[in-house]
């Protein structure tokens, strides 16, 4: 069921995007697997550019993602993409990759098909208000809790007396060394 919800909305991107579904055709009857544990959709590439379900023992291609990629996702594509693990055919795992992350859903375009569009438009300018009110307020929090945590608190290590203690140990390590060549000098 889930499978069916997740290509449902794949390939209502890919219908409002030519390109992709352009990319995607050289590679018409092969398979895929994308991982997400403990989830994976399996699904092939059809004559028209779209997915389609597919339950091929061995797929062309498999692309495991880390298990806290929606957690990364939210640092962006390219904090998922480090920790992606590929298996199969390259050529058929680039153009994947490549039309996954920049499929992008228009949904005020959706939306006015719905209500209008001057009505989608400024729908559409509140939830972007309110996310990046979201956005901001999840910044402050975290900064307020490193704040508490390594002042109020001092759970936590400050970056800056990091690198002092490193430079000290730095320094101490350089000192020892001189110290040890005076002593065997003294002692031959």
């Amino acid at each position: 069921m889930l499978d069916r919800a997740a290509l449902a909305i794949l390939n209502h991107l890919l219908r409002e995007a030519a390109w992709a579904r352009a990319r995607l055709l050289p590679f018409s009857g092969r398979t895929a697997r994308l991982k997400l544990p403990p989830w994976q959709l399996d699904f092939a590439i059809d004559e028209s550019g779209q997915l389609t379900p597919a339950t091929a023992a061995q797929p062309d291609v498999e692309i495991a993602l880390p298990a806290d990629a929606p957690l990364a996702a939210l640092r962006g594509a390219d904090a998922v993409a480090k920790d992606v693990h590929v298996s199969g055919s390259a050529e058929f795992a680039d153009t994947l990759g490549f039309v996954l992350r920049k499929l992008r859903w228009d949904f005020e375009e959706d939306l006015s098909r719905q209500v209008g569009d001057i009505a989608a438009h400024r729908i559409a300018g509140l939830i972007k208000t309110f996310g990046a009110w979201q956005r901001q307020a999840a910044t402050n929090l975290a900064e307020n809790l490193a704040e508490y945590l390594t002042e109020e608190q001092a759970i936590l290590v400050k970056p800056a007396d990091t690198a002092d203690l490193a430079a000290g140990v730095g320094r101490l390590c350089d000192d020892l060394a001189k110290l040890e060549d005076r002593v065997a000098r003294i002692h031959l």
